[in-house]
């Protein structure tokens, strides 16, 4: 039977993306000097505005505005004409120290293991229809929009005309499991005001989607929209506000699964929302991998304060080599979920962040997303035999 499904993805200058990486950032700060802090950092902003606020707890001395300042001026909102620009926004802060009740449900003691930082469920998923184990069309959004800002960063010959605001959309067709061409790509890209939308569509097709998307997933049937409003000049934090953890569905698998509904950026690991979304990403690849299924959904869920979690689902959508049963069961016995467990696994305490906060949390080659290392695969089809 065929279907279509889409996802799209934002680039490092859309707004809440800004609003993202400002508050991982000063995350990172903080865990460079103090692996143990405590960071809950929500970032708004606005034209010509940055706003910091939250509940940390650490022994880091930190100059926010001289972080907020740096992360936007790499973004590259670097003129007075966008009118949100790193040397003359405000930055207003409004941190506190975190609450002494979640705290004592948290930390860990001699009788004591850590608990989780808050209720919730977290969801990993993984897909062998990609090399990354991830959907195609959240992985190609991301590569078109990543593409964008290469080329305005890194060759701004090529397209001289682009600003740091775009996003991306990508609609592929299925057979059944199998993705078999992309139905529709949409690409919104902010641009200087002198340029003809016409040159602004050749570009993107020649530099972008022909160089993203694989010449056999095309064909004379693609529908390709850029820039559908036929003027993107405005944009940017002056033409929305933004704010951290509103772009969950593309940080994780653009809607092809399940989300906890908590946000990842400006939270430090013992948030639970973040790590075990990260663990749970971890052991669904390593499943599919392995072998033992083609799709495997998790969902894992916690109370605060109690380290082992309420519950553990496997799901695998009937690709599964043996029951999901079985598999949630090795899952229990062979990988450790605690909070200080999983943060232990996969070295969470390390200053990472910033790089998750554009172009997606999950399938990414980069050593540090320890999360999608692949060292469970044999443990797995071990127990899997036995």
């Amino acid at each position: 039977m065929s279907y279509l499904f889409t996802s799209e993805s934002v680039s490092e200058g859309h707004p809440d993306k800004v609003a993202d990486q400002i508050s991982d950032a000063i995350l990172d700060e903080m865990l460079k000097q103090d692996a143990n802090s405590r960071v809950a950092c929500e970032t708004l902003v606005t034209t010509g505005q940055v706003v910091v606020a939250g509940e940390v707890t650490t022994n880091a001395w930190v100059n926010i505005p001289d972080v907020v300042r740096q992360v936007i001026r790499e973004i590259g909102y670097t003129k007075a004409e966008y009118m949100f620009e790193a040397h003359s926004c405000g930055v207003l802060t409004a941190l506190h120290s975190q609450s002494a009740d979640i705290a004592r449900g948290v930390n860990s003691g001699k009788k004591k293991k850590q608990g989780a930082g808050d209720q919730g469920m977290m969801f990993g998923y993984a897909t062998n229809e990609t090399p990354e184990y991830m959907p195609m069309a959240i992985m190609f959004s991301h590569q078109l929009v990543k593409k964008l800002a290469d080329i305005r960063k890194s060759n701004p010959k090529l397209m001289p005309y682009l600003r740091p605001d775009a996003k991306s959309q990508v609609t592929v067709e299925y057979n059944g499991r199998r993705p078999v061409r992309v139905h529709t790509v949409v690409i919104s890209t902010q641009h200087d005001g002198n340029v003809s939308q016409d040159r602004i569509k050749r570009d993107v097709i020649k530099y972008v989607v022909n160089a993203v998307i694989p010449e056999h997933l095309r064909d004379r049937n693609l529908i390709v929209h850029v820039n559908p409003t036929g003027k993107f000049e405005i944009g940017g934090p002056h033409g929305d506000s933004g704010l951290t953890g509103r772009k969950i569905i593309v940080d994780t698998y653009g809607g092809r699964a399940p989300h906890g509904g908590g946000a990842f950026s400006g939270k430090d690991p013992s948030k639970v929302d973040r790590s075990a979304a990260y663990a749970a990403r971890h052991v669904a690849k390593n499943i599919v991998a392995a072998g033992l299924a083609d799709e495997c959904l998790i969902q894992v869920a916690y109370a605060i304060g109690v380290a082992e979690p309420v519950s553990v689902h496997v799901n695998t959508q009937g690709t599964g080599r043996i029951p999901d049963l079985e598999l949630e069961r090795i899952v229990k016995q062979e990988v450790d979920l605690t909070p200080a467990g999983l943060i232990a696994r996969l070295k969470l305490k390390r200053p990472i962040y910033k790089k998750t906060a554009a172009y997606g949390h999950f399938g990414r080659n980069d050593k540090d997303f320890t999360w999608e290392n692949l060292d469970l695969v044999n443990t797995l089809r071990k127990a899997a035999r036995a």
